[in-house]
């Protein structure tokens, strides 16, 4: 017997949505058949990616949001359920990095880094839980989906990305945390941990000589593609995955594997 899976009638909010793996994950979620809420600070951005979605037969919508600002968080959910309905599916996919040894790290780096990568990440998760929590008091039925995404780098350390890696790994220990606090209302939390994906942000850098020697080492010498996480993204994202809650599944073509 097969699975078909269909998010008609689903809602999905995206965060960092403007570019690389958010604007993927919103066509994903969107050619799927979910209605999708796009966020992020860039609404330019996401304003042409909600045109690209419509041109392709999509339902897409467009709110403003600084994941390191509480006020934010709560008025972009308030927007998105006003424009498209309440939240089904939270994709919470905002992240930053900086580059350099442990011992160069100020504490405006460390701030840039954690304020939006865990903090931040907590604090969307938990409002969107809040009223995920509420519907499903008057509905025990209900099912919703959180998908953080986390790296691999929280779980293998990575040389001159330190923080960005305890970042991650935090992001790592909050999924397990909400999977547990908030699976009695149906909701279930996952992470994905990506490898490294080929996106607008490290595409040069995968063309210098360093980033070539990368690639080198990687178990079949490539890096991924954003839509390599189309099948992983969907799966978490269906109602089929019920059974499947307070996962950290890597999606990185067996780098972690060495």
């Amino acid at each position: 017997m097969g699975i078909e899976v269909n998010f008609e009638g689903k809602i999905a909010l995206i965060t960092g949505a403007s570019s690389g793996l958010g604007a993927r994950f919103a066509k994903a979620l969107a050619g799927a058949g979910a209605q999708v809420v796009l966020a992020s600070r860039r609404v330019d951005r996401l304003k042409e990616l909600r045109a690209e979605i419509e041109a392709d037969g999509g339902a897409a919508h467009v709110v403003t949001l600084d994941v390191t600002d509480l006020g934010s968080i709560k008025s972009a959910l308030a927007h998105a359920e006003t424009e498209a309905g309440p939240i089904d599916i939270l994709v919470n996919n905002s992240g930053v990095s900086t580059t350099q040894r442990l011992l160069d790290v100020t504490p405006e780096d460390y701030s840039y880094v954690m304020d939006t990568n865990l903090r931040g990440s907590f604090f969307v998760a938990q409002q969107a839980a809040k009223r995920m929590i509420q519907r499903a008091k008057g509905d025990p039925r209900k099912q919703h989906r959180i998908i953080n995404i986390a790296s691999v780098a929280g779980l293998r350390v990575m040389p001159q990305i330190g923080v960005y890696c305890m970042s991650k790994a935090g992001v790592v220990q909050m999924t397990k945390a909400m999977a547990v606090e908030w699976g009695k209302y149906g909701i279930n939390v996952n992470a994905i941990c990506p490898g490294y994906i080929s996106t607008e942000i490290n595409e040069e850098y995968f063309a210098t000589e360093q980033g070539k020697k990368l690639i080198d080492m990687l178990p079949r010498k490539r890096p991924g593609k954003p839509e390599d996480l189309d099948g992983l993204l969907l799966l978490l994202a269906a109602e089929e995955s019920h059974f499947i809650n307070g996962a950290i599944i890597t999606a990185d073509d067996g780098m972690t594997a060495q």
